[in-house]
C-alpha cells in the first residue's frame, strides 16, 4: 500500500488510467475528496465492494483507447477527403474526384467494420446486399459508392444479361436496383425473367429509370417491380426508402 500525505487542493494522479484524486478540504475527522476519472472507470466506496464487483482490466482499457484513437484518425482522414472531393468536383477534376471518392468509400467501409468489431449495439448483424444494374459507368460507380457509404454491400452489373448471370451464380441479394433502358437485356426483360424463377421469390426489385412504368409496360407489385424511382434520383430518399422496406430505419 502506498501512503501519501496531501494538503488541501493537492492531488494524487494515476496517469496510466487517466484519473486523479484531489483533497478538497478537511472537516474534523472527515476528508472530502474530488475524483476525476474516465466515465467507464467504476468508482465505489470501500464498503460497497464485494466479490461480484468487476475488476479493472488495464489491457482491455488500453486496447479500447487505442481503438478510439485509430477511429478518430480515420474520421479525420474522411473529413479531409470530403473537403478535397468538394473542391475537385467544383473544379471539374473528374478523374481526381473519382480516386478521392474511392478512397472515402474504403474508409467508410473500414469504419463500419470497426464499429461492428467493437460490438456497437447499433450495428447490424450483416449489411443488406444490393445488386445495382446500370449501363452508365459513372452513374453506376457513384450510386454504388453512395449505397456503400450508407451501410449496404453492393455488387454491380452493366446490363440485364450480366445481372442474370450474377444472380445465377451468387447468393440471392436482398434487393435489385434496376435501370430500365439498357443494351443486350433491358429492364423489363430482366424483371420478367427474375419473377418467373421461384428461387428469387420475395426478392425486392426497385426500378431506377428516367421513364415511367406505363411507357414500358412494367407491372408495379410483387410480379413486377416493388417501387419505381424516377431519375433524376434523390439518393438520400432512395436509401431511406430501402432502409424502411428492409426494416432498418430507426
Amino acid at each position: 500500500m502506498l501512503v501519501v500525505s496531501r494538503k488541501e487542493r493537492e492531488k494524487i494522479v494515476f496517469p496510466t488510467i487517466g484519473a486523479s484524486v484531489e483533497l478538497l478540504f478537511l472537516k474534523g475527522k472527515v476528508a472530502r475528496l474530488g475524483i476525476d476519472a474516465p466515465r467507464d472507470l467504476p468508482i465505489l466506496r470501500g464498503e460497497l465492494v464485494d466479490e461480484n464487483t468487476p475488476k479493472y482490466d488495464r489491457d482491455a482499457a488500453q486496447a479500447a483507447q487505442q481503438r478510439d484513437h485509430a477511429l478518430r484518425n480515420e474520421l479525420n482522414i474522411a473529413a479531409i477527403g470530403l473537403a478535397l472531393l468538394r473542391k475537385q468536383l467544383q473544379a471539374c477534376q473528374q478523374d481526381a474526384a473519382d480516386k478521392t471518392l474511392e478512397m472515402l468509400i474504403h474508409k467508410v467501409s473500414h469504419l463500419r467494420d470497426a464499429r461492428s468489431a467493437k460490438g456497437d449495439p447499433n450495428s447490424a448483424d450483416h449489411a443488406p446486399r444490393a445488386l445495382l444494374v446500370e449501363d452508365d459507368e459513372n452513374e453506376r460507380f457513384l450510386l454504388a459508392g453512395f449505397l456503400r457509404s450508407s451501410g449496404f454491400e453492393v455488387d454491380s452489373a452493366s446490363d440485364g444479361a450480366e445481372a442474370l448471370t450474377y444472380l445465377a451464380a451468387s447468393d440471392k441479394p436482398d434487393l435489385v436496383l434496376l435501370d430500365m433502358l439498357m443494351p443486350r437485356c433491358d429492364g423489363p426483360t430482366t424483371v420478367r425473367t427474375i419473377r418467373r424463377n421461384p428461387h428469387f421469390e420475395g426478392m425486392k426489385i426497385y426500378a431506377v429509370s428516367g421513364t415511367a412504368p406505363a411507357e414500358l409496360g412494367v407491372e408495379l407489385g410483387p410480379q413486377g417491380v416493388d417501387r419505381w424511382f424516377q431519375k433524376p434520383l434523390d439518393p438520400e430518399r432512395l436509401v431511406g426508402e430501402l432502409q424502411t422496406a428492409l426494416g432498418l430505419a430507426e
